[in-house]
């Protein structure tokens, strides 16, 4: 990426101000998006109170620069919040919604806006895709609307393309998601009413002849090249998808800026070439941008992405270093005139963040290694560090860990990312006329992204590839305060050889080597509840090196340290309670280097993706996969394991987004070392109650809190189990509330010591003089 020079006027004293008023409105927008989106109510107060005086300010002093500034960042404020708030209540308080609400069987008739994607996993079938209802008639009405909804159908619905109109039947439920008015669980197949348009057929067919290009090659090259082309990712194995997000590649998983730059700036070299000059390149680039939308698809990331990459494009052109930032403030200010949802999406935050830190950080980190390098190495290290730091508190929010290889790896990735983009599209683009010719340029293409999906491969492996960190407010106000200031202070730093060159190899030392730690095994341990953050993680002894795990927690490389630690090597049964991320994410960490033999599940298999991964994960190390049996007991080892729930034993789908894998969590009471441990998973209060009226009489001396310590709780239950040991499994700055302080009172009062792992780190009962004792890491 060549970042764009200043021309022979950027320094006039007007350029800089136009540029950050441009800037400003772009803030305000976002601002009014967040305010309409998060506090309607402020906002609507806001509108009624200041609206007028900012349009009468805006009308009367029009030829003063300051008042003109401000009225206008009060109008785009207020007009993008009340954008928010009208588009809340026509998504979320419209009569899809209520009828959703209902669940109530209706017939509606819809345009296909996502492509359908199956519903994999041992016991399930079907797809799911994206739509735009226009018309519903249930519970004896008719409307007619625009609202998108999330479908569960079929597999018959897999054929139906994207852009044709459809009539279905099928029940609403309620959506899992701000963006979405309701769910549909669609009956039998959909009537397609009206085709695709010939530009959806086109690109449709631009789609496949890419899959086919690669279909030759083994995964996960096969999936990763469109991945990178036009955002299709179906198929990738989520093991791949974690060393992407470990060292900071994700962004290639995903459409983004990068790919419209790069295939656009393509097609302008090629129209270059062939003597396109003017206007006319214009031309070019915007029928480029229309056609990279249709191949991508024209859902809400695609059309944010398609922008910042043509804010991009402007950058790298003639001044771009002063049009750029203006013109990002006028893409922000238009996107969230369009779609003031955007203003609480993190991909959003996301892409505005990397292109500005591109066009205001990059430049000068440029020319300060510029001073010791060459000018091609220093800019090709300036641009991902730079995106990356702009980035950093915000992905830092949303998985609570800092990369420490993010840059590395975009650096030595960076290279064949635009061949493998640009060859890949040329695969499916001439794969429609010469079969064979596509597949050999897919060939290549799939060459080059094996070097990618290497470079994520060995920087996840490393110790200390990312490291934790909270994602409560003090921690990301902490993080951002660090960002700013590395910010200010790089190019002062990078400017001079042997502070910057110290710097990477104390970084690449603390990558490398893994940090020292206290291993946390108290003699006569029976039970150990792992410090995983938000999430569960349990260890039962079952014998020397050997140990029962119940749920696994988010975090592989938490639960594999942690069973390192006790020392265990074979874990001859894995129960994992419920599909929810907390408890089954981490299961990589504990089948790594050790013998796993069985691994049993919850018989309500939901979310499907999970149910999914668990199914691949466990068949790859061949362990044996199973639900857990009601009532059932068995001997494992030193462990006694009793089923108390749930009372179903068959296996069954959900309705596909977790909603109800809480209550459906396996309970077991586990009994080792003579110490009487119940393990209720996430099991919520209807539950707890129906358990307790089965088992009136029941007796533990360990309590494991469910739900992380919820407030959500049936205290009869807990209180009277007469534990002397509450464990709470809980993430520290979680943004929850967990635990519950009227909860931890309650079983203190009941007689319980009561132990959390955020705040007393892993926790371990022991049996001393013949009784269970509470022992923590710090």
């Amino acid at each position: 990426m060549i970042l764009g020079r200043p021309s022979a006027d950027a320094e006039e004293p007007t350029a800089p101000g136009a540029d950050l008023r441009m800037t400003l409105v772009g803030a305000a927008a976002w601002a009014g998006g967040l305010l309409g989106s998060l506090a309607p109510a402020t906002a609507l107060a806001l509108t009624a109170l200041v609206g007028g005086a900012g349009v009468g300010l805006l009308h009367r002093r029009a030829r003063r620069g300051a008042s003109l500034t401000g009225a206008l960042l009060l109008v785009v404020l207020l007009a993008v919040g009340l954008g928010a708030i009208l588009r809340d209540e026509q998504v979320g308080h419209g009569p899809l919604a209520d009828l959703a609400a209902e669940r109530a069987v209706v017939r509606v008739v819809a345009t296909i806006t996502g492509d359908p994607r199956p519903l994999t996993g041992p016991y399930a079938d079907g797809v799911w895709l994206r739509a735009s209802v226009r018309e519903v008639e249930g519970r004896g009405s008719a409307h007619t609307l625009r609202a998108p909804v999330l479908v569960l159908a079929p597999p018959e619905w897999g054929e139906v393309p994207l852009g044709a109109t459809v009539v279905a039947d099928g029940r609403l439920g309620a959506a899992d998601g701000d963006d979405l008015a309701a769910l549909l669980h669609a009956t039998g197949a959909p009537q397609v009413r009206d085709p695709p348009d010939l530009w959806w057929r086109g690109a449709g067919a631009v789609r496949q002849s890419l899959r086919d290009s690669v279909a030759h090659r083994p995964a996960p090259e096969r999936v990763l090249v469109p991945a990178l082309v036009d955002g299709d990712d179906v198929g990738l194995d989520p093991a791949v998808a974690d060393d992407f997000r470990a060292t900071g590649l994700t962004h290639l998983l995903a459409v983004s800026g990068t790919n419209l730059t790069l295939v656009v700036g393509s097609l302008l070299w090629l129209a270059r070439g062939a003597g396109v000059r003017g206007r006319w390149l214009l031309l070019v680039g915007a029928a480029g941008i229309v056609g990279f939308v249709l191949l991508a698809r024209t859902e809400p990331s695609v059309l944010r992405a398609a922008v910042m990459g043509a804010v991009a494009l402007v950058a790298l052109g003639t001044d771009g270093a002063r049009r750029g930032p203006r013109t990002l403030g006028v893409a922000v200010t238009g996107l969230l005139l369009v779609q003031p949802g955007l203003a609480v999406s993190a991909g959003f935050a996301l892409s505005v963040l990397a292109t500005a830190g591109i066009m205001l950080l990059a430049p000068g980190w440029r020319d300060a290694l510029a001073r010791w390098l060459p000018r091609w190495l220093a800019e090709a290290v300036a641009v991902p560090a730079a995106a990356q730091l702009a980035c950093t508190p915000v992905v830092a929010g949303l998985s609570g860990q800092v990369s420490l290889v993010a840059v590395a790896a975009n650096l030595l990735a960076a290279p064949v990312v635009g061949p493998a983009t640009v060859v890949g599209l040329a695969g499916g683009l001439v794969g429609l006329v010469v079969p064979a010719l596509g597949r050999v340029l897919g060939t290549v293409a799939t060459w080059c992204v094996g070097w990618i999906v290497a470079v994520a491969e060995r920087g996840a492996a490393l110790p200390a590839a990312a490291v934790d960190w909270g994602t409560g407010v003090v921690a990301l106000a902490l993080l951002s305060a660090l960002s700013l200031l590395v910010a200010v202070l790089a190019p002062r730093l990078l400017s001079r050889p042997v502070p910057t060159l110290l710097l990477c190899l104390v970084t690449g030392l603390v990558v490398v080597v893994r940090p020292p730690s206290a291993a946390f095994a108290p003699a006569g341990w029976v039970v150990v509840v792992c410090d995983v953050g938000q999430g569960d993680a349990v260890v039962l002894r079952a014998g020397e090196g050997s140990a029962v795990v119940v749920d696994v927690g988010p975090d592989p490389v938490a639960v594999d340290t942690c069973l390192d630690d006790l020392g265990v090597e074979h874990v001859p049964l894995v129960v994992l309670t419920h599909f929810h991320a907390d408890h089954v994410d981490g299961l990589e960490g504990v089948l790594a280097g050790r013998r796993v033999d069985r691994v049993v599940t919850s018989p309500l298999l939901d979310p499907p993706e999970a149910v999914e991964t668990v199914a691949g994960l466990a068949a790859s190390a061949g362990a044996e996969a199973g639900v857990a049996s009601y009532a059932a007991t068995e001997r494992v080892g030193q462990v006694t394991l009793q089923t108390l729930w749930p009372t179903m034993g068959t296996p069954r789908r959900g309705p596909g987004d977790g909603s109800t894998a809480n209550d459906q969590s396996v309970v077991l009471l586990a009994e080792v070392g003579g110490v009487r441990v119940l393990l209720p998973g996430d099991l919520e209060p209807p539950g707890q109650a129906a358990l307790g009226r089965a088992l009136p009489a029941l007796d533990v001396d360990v309590l494991k809190v469910p739900h992380h310590g919820s407030r959500h709780q049936d205290l009869d239950l807990l209180t009277s189990l007469g534990a002397d040991l509450a464990l709470v499994p809980v993430g520290a700055d979680n943004d929850y509330g967990h635990p519950d302080p009227g909860l931890l009172a309650a079983l203190e009062g009941a007689g319980a010591q009561v132990l959390r792992t955020d705040t007393d780190g892993a926790l371990a009962v022991v049996v001393r003089d013949g009784a269970a004792t509470g022992v923590s890491r710090r």
